[in-house]
């Protein structure tokens, strides 16, 4: 039974629209690989046809190249995103789906640079084009490595945010004595300026606009330096610790079927899932 019979908003699916979704949004066929190889390559062209667009010199010797390939840009990916709303089975769905809000604005940009006066300025929004190699990256041999890495945010959050605050309440207490130590005389005017100093210290950056000039402070900066490398290994523990246990977990799953969402395209791994998280259309 096809995907879309039970699911239809225009009466029979038909084999044409059938095969459509097939192409668009099954990318373990062999020609969703292909339709995907090839609209992951137009989105990066795309992108820097619009970066190559924002430097004054290569967009005023070459402003008519551009421009024709920004259209041809956009009338492709409008034909590609009509054709998911056509394939689809539910086009509101889909419509405010996060993708179909990013597939949305990746075309109306230039549209309404010709529309309205001035729309030029949102021609920089084009640039959100690169938000769609996400749906891209969700193929089947990445969907599992993306599935670790949000598991293991999501395990190690609390522990995350225990060391965010520690990390803010070190950069509070440091950047308030440097401002003690040093003072306006020594450019550190006031505690924010101190804060300021204290995180570019502290991350080893070090622009050097602001320095301490006294040895006592000289001594808190470089103690500071010595502590920010010492910081850098706290979170990548916690987070190698926790990635080595999901990775585990998924590998017992690795052989669960992959689905795909008649409503928005999504791919879902999780057998017990019976609703599509993204728009809530029932799996089958």
């Amino acid at each position: 039974m096809s995907l879309l019979t039970k699911f239809d908003f225009l009466g029979s699916p038909g084999p044409a629209r059938d095969a459509t979704y097939r192409v668009i949004f099954e990318a373990e066929t062999r020609k969703g690989r292909l339709f995907d190889l090839a609209l992951i390559l137009a989105i990066l062209a795309s992108v820097t046809v619009v970066m190559l667009d924002s430097v004054p010199e290569i967009a005023e010797e070459y402003h008519g190249l551009l421009r024709i390939s920004e259209w041809i840009f956009t009338i492709l990916f409008t034909i590609e995103y009509v054709a998911r709303l056509w394939c689809v089975a539910s086009r509101k769905k889909y419509a405010k789906s996060f993708f179909g809000l990013i597939d949305l604005f990746a075309v109306i940009p230039t549209y309404l640079s010709v529309l309205l006066p001035g729309g030029e300025v949102l021609a920089v929004v084009r640039i959100l084009r690169v938000l769609r190699v996400f749906r891209i990256l969700k193929l089947v041999q990445y969907i599992g490595e993306a599935e670790v890495l949000v598991a293991t945010l999501k395990a190690s959050r609390f522990k995350i945010v225990v060391f965010l605050i520690t990390v803010m309440s070190i950069v509070v207490v440091i950047g308030s004595i440097i401002y003690l130590i040093e003072g306006p005389e020594n450019g550190f005017t006031s505690i924010p300026r101190g804060l300021y100093w204290s995180v570019v210290t502290l991350t080893t950056v070090g622009y050097g606009d602001v320095t301490p000039q006294t040895p006592i402070g000289q001594g808190l900066a470089a103690m500071l330096m010595v502590l920010g490398y010492a910081l850098i290994a706290v979170p990548t523990g916690l987070f190698s610790a926790e990635f080595v246990q999901q990775n585990e977990s998924h590998k017992k799953a690795s052989n669960t079927p992959v689905r795909s969402c008649p409503g928005c395209g999504s791919l879902e791994k999780d057998h017990q899932a019976g609703y599509c998280r993204y728009c809530g259309q029932k799996l089958t």
